[in-house]
């Protein structure tokens, strides 16, 4: 049976904890999370056991990446109940500091990547993803974790993410782990709880329409036509607002108009009040 979950708060015991495990021989994998864990986010400690014999998880709602009329306050946090579900899944180290430990007084420093992120959700949530890239570069320093793990469904941070830690040498290898999706195929998310009833049925039709616009490119079909036919069937089923809906190159993230060696389906639109985002690569 395992053993307790540890908990460590500052980024010197991250720090000693996982140099602890590497002297002692073993390969360490880390996952960054906000929390609210589903399991999506056991995939990627599943994936992490895959490439290393020892999990870290971080649980962290960072400020910094939520604009002044997002959903800070209210994303949901239990970090009991999250505990129980990653030492079910096998994660052995829990990093779980306060906003004044990540940002203490003085604090003046951001990480930005250039162009990628101001494409798609970077146009609707300007400064999102400097917040993302400055709390990840500081995440992975402290951990300095042989690989970390990252979810496919937010395919832009993935992407972010990748770049800056081979720009900075950070000397962590960044792994993507599968979209993990509900039986109606709609990908997990925390924010999925938002969802009344009546919306979450509706919002199935976000995965619907990025698999149909994928079969009609993969059958020779006109990129233009199928996207467009992709946003009709997202309008139709009530989302509120389409962002974005669009073939891009999946390292560069820029808009193709055919089908090239990497490409992918991007799609994020607004169901009610909350804002779901999915990919398919092509």
């Amino acid at each position: 049976m395992p053993g307790p979950l540890r908990i460590v708060r500052t980024p010197l015991e991250l720090t000693a904890a996982m140099e602890a495990w590497k002297r002692a021989g073993h390969r360490v994998a880390f996952v960054p999370t906000m929390g609210a864990l589903h399991a999506g986010h056991l995939a990627l400690v599943a994936e992490g056991l895959k490439h290393a014999d020892k999990v870290a998880a971080s649980i962290f709602v960072n400020p910094k990446q939520f604009g002044p009329t997002e959903d800070l306050e209210r994303y949901p946090r239990d970090e009991a109940g999250d505990g129980a579900k990653l030492l079910a899944a096998g994660c052995e180290l829990l990093y779980a500091p306060t906003v004044a430990t990540m940002y203490p007084p003085g604090f003046a420093s951001y990480v930005r990547v250039a162009a990628l992120p101001d494409l798609l959700c970077g146009a609707a949530r300007p400064g999102h993803f400097d917040g993302v890239a400055t709390v990840v570069s500081k995440l992975l320093a402290a951990a300095r974790a042989d690989v970390a793990v990252f979810g496919e469904k937010d395919w832009q941070q993935l992407a972010i993410v990748r770049r800056m830690a081979d720009d900075l040498d950070l000397g962590t290898q960044i792994i993507g782990c599968h979209i993990v999706r509900d039986d109606d195929g709609l990908a997990l998310s925390s924010r999925n709880l938002y969802l009344t009833p009546d919306e979450r049925a509706r919002a199935v039709a976000l995965p619907q329409a990025l698999s149909r616009a994928r079969e009609a490119l993969l059958a020779g079909g006109d990129v233009a036509p199928a996207l467009a036919t992709a946003e009709r069937k997202i309008a139709g089923a009530g989302f509120a607002r389409i962002d974005y809906f669009e073939l891009v190159d999946g390292e560069r993230l820029t808009p193709l108009r055919a089908v090239t060696p990497g490409a992918r389906l991007m799609a994020a639109a607004v169901m009610g009040s909350t804002r779901l985002i999915d990919n398919l690569a092509v």
